[in-house]
C-alpha cells in the first residue's frame, strides 16, 4: 500500500507543470516645479516605448579604450510616454498647499490605477534641486516610483 501512494504521488507531480517566475519593472517620475508665480512646469511622467538598455551599453577592455562615441544619444530618447500634468509648489504668493495636496491626489490616483492592474509599488527614490536664494528662482522635486509586476 506504501508503494502505491508513492507511486500515485510521483505519478500525480509529473503531471504537473513548472511555471518559473518572471518580475517585470516600471518606473514613474514625478518632477516638480519650485519655479515661482506658477512659471515652472511639474508632470508625472511614464515611458510608453520599450526601451533595450543593452543597445546603448559598450563594454571596455582595458579601462581605457570606449566605444561609447558609437552610440547616439538620439537613439535613447522614447516617442512615446505620458505626462500627467502637475501643478506647480509655488504661486505667486509662495508655498501653495493647496497644490501640493492636489498633486498627492493625482499621484495616489495613478499608484491605485497601477496597483489594480497587477503593479506593487517595490520602492520609492527622490532626489532635488533647489533654489540657491536670491535670484536663482529655479528648482525642482523628482521623485520615481518603482514599481514591479510578478508574472
Amino acid at each position: 500500500m506504501k508503494k502505491f501512494l508513492f507511486i500515485a504521488i510521483i505519478a500525480l507531480g509529473f503531471g504537473f507543470e513548472s511555471h518559473a517566475q518572471t518580475v517585470q519593472y516600471k518606473v514613474i517620475t514625478s518632477v516638480e516645479s519650485i519655479v515661482p508665480m506658477g512659471i515652472g512646469r511639474s508632470r508625472l511622467i511614464e515611458e510608453k516605448d520599450a526601451i533595450d538598455a543593452e543597445a546603448f551599453t559598450t563594454e571596455r577592455t582595458d579601462g581605457k579604450k570606449s566605444d561609447q562615441g558609437d552610440v547616439k544619444r538620439s537613439d535613447a530618447k522614447v516617442s512615446k510616454f505620458a505626462e500627467t500634468k502637475l501643478l506647480n509648489f509655488y504661486s505667486i504668493a509662495g508655498i501653495n498647499f493647496q497644490n501640493i495636496a492636489s498633486n498627492d491626489a493625482l499621484t495616489s490616483s495613478k499608484i491605485n490605477k497601477l496597483s489594480a492592474e497587477g503593479w506593487e509599488l517595490a520602492f520609492v527614490t527622490s532626489g532635488v534641486e533647489s533654489d540657491s536664494g536670491k535670484g536663482d528662482g529655479k528648482g525642482i522635486y523628482i521623485t520615481r516610483y518603482i514599481f514591479k509586476k510578478v508574472n
